[in-house]
């Protein structure tokens, strides 16, 4: 499948090189992408249940070990708030931010958001 913004490569897990994000994620994210109009680079996507994160995690990990996650630099206040504030209009559900990225995910459950 074709992508505006992004590689599907871009969201291999980074210790195991396994790769199993879901299209409609990278779709939605490529939608974000291009509103937010600033390049998005990809710190974490998919994670392997394997991954050192997501081995103590119950359930077999995360949201990234699902392939509906992903993890964005950001440099900035203005950069935090912009991604925010169009993942939110654009239905992601799951929104974390810390200061130098911003984790987004289509989470099927509560909708979350969180401040690492």
């Amino acid at each position: 499948m074709q992508y505006k913004y992004f590689k599907t490569e871009e969201f291999a897990c980074k210790e195991t090189s396994e790769n199993e994000i879901k299209p409609e994620f990278i779709m939605r994210l490529d939608a974000l992408r291009e509103v937010c109009k600033f390049p998005f680079t990809i710190t974490s996507g998919y994670r392997s249940p394997n991954h050192s994160v997501e081995r103590s995690k119950p359930n077999g990990g995360g949201t990234h070990t699902k392939g509906i996650a992903a993890d964005i630099r950001v440099s900035g206040g203005a950069q935090r708030y912009l991604i925010q504030k169009k993942a939110y209009e654009l239905g992601f559900t799951g929104i974390g931010v810390a200061k130098t990225f911003v984790h987004l995910d289509i989470r099927d459950d509560t909708p979350v958001s969180w401040v690492y």
